[in-house]
């Protein structure tokens, strides 16, 4: 664990929207997975825009655990809770999780192929070979789509965007700061930008296996999507 006044090898960072349900038995669960792994470690909630009691149960539990850390702010937007947990995350190492999925295997595995030093981002990929995607069939096709529009406009080469990664904190946080597009789309610019950049990007499968179905409908998303996937697009095409 990690106390407030030491800087921790790792930052797990957590988005968290309208997860009264679970927030508290999915960390406390997942501190002491991270416990038995003896790494230094803070946990970031990157709260944003909850209407029901997720901000005072993510304050609760930084008050009750040092090693964990909560940000706030308004308005309902994972891709802004995103980019800022990794902005003001401490740790060596970055790892973005879903509070859903708290997938402590992914931890551990990308953890070993960046301290080797081969390299500084790893993805995962619920559409690699090996994955297991348990998610419902409409999400799934959603996950497809999106990474065909990311090929077609953009160039982009991996299978994946959204969901798990681990990366060295140096190496990507200035890409972090650079991106424009919030939402949906930030990981999806995050990880492109890298990939433009040259950083060495690695792969590896999933499990996912969701805890509650998602606190935003996958309807209503689709305006925003495609309204980020055109400024994904001028930003990455004619501004970059």
């Amino acid at each position: 664990m990690i106390y407030r006044d030491q800087a921790p090898y790792v930052t797990v960072v957590i988005p968290v929207y309208d997860e009264e349900t679970i927030l508290e038995s999915a960390v406390r669960e997942l501190l002491g997975r991270l416990d038995r792994f003896g790494w230094s470690y803070e946990l970031v909630l990157s709260e944003n825009g909850s209407t029901d009691a997720t901000r005072q149960i993510a304050s609760d539990l930084a008050r009750e655990f040092p090693q964990v850390r909560q940000l706030n702010t308004e308005g309902a937007n994972y891709g802004r809770a995103l980019q800022r947990g990794i902005l003001e995350a401490r740790g060596q190492y970055v790892i973005c999780d879903e509070i859903d999925l708290c997938d402590t295997d992914f931890h551990q595995r990308a953890m070993a192929i960046l301290e080797t030093g081969g390299t500084d981002f790893v993805v995962g990929s619920k559409v690699a070979a090996g994955s297991e995607d348990q998610r419902p069939l409409v999400r799934r096709l959603g996950t497809l789509i999106i990474n065909g529009l990311l090929r077609a406009l953009l160039g982009f080469k991996g299978t994946d965007t959204h969901g798990l990664k681990a990366f060295r904190r140096r190496a990507l946080s200035d890409l972090a700061e650079r991106c424009v597009v919030d939402r949906d789309l930030f990981a999806s610019e995050f990880v492109i930008r890298s990939e433009r950049a040259g950083i060495g990007i690695r792969e590896i499968p999933v499990r996912v296996l969701e805890k509650r179905p998602p606190s935003i409908h996958l309807l209503r998303r689709v305006p925003n999507v495609l309204f980020n996937m055109g400024r994904l697009v001028l930003a990455i095409r004619l501004k970059s």
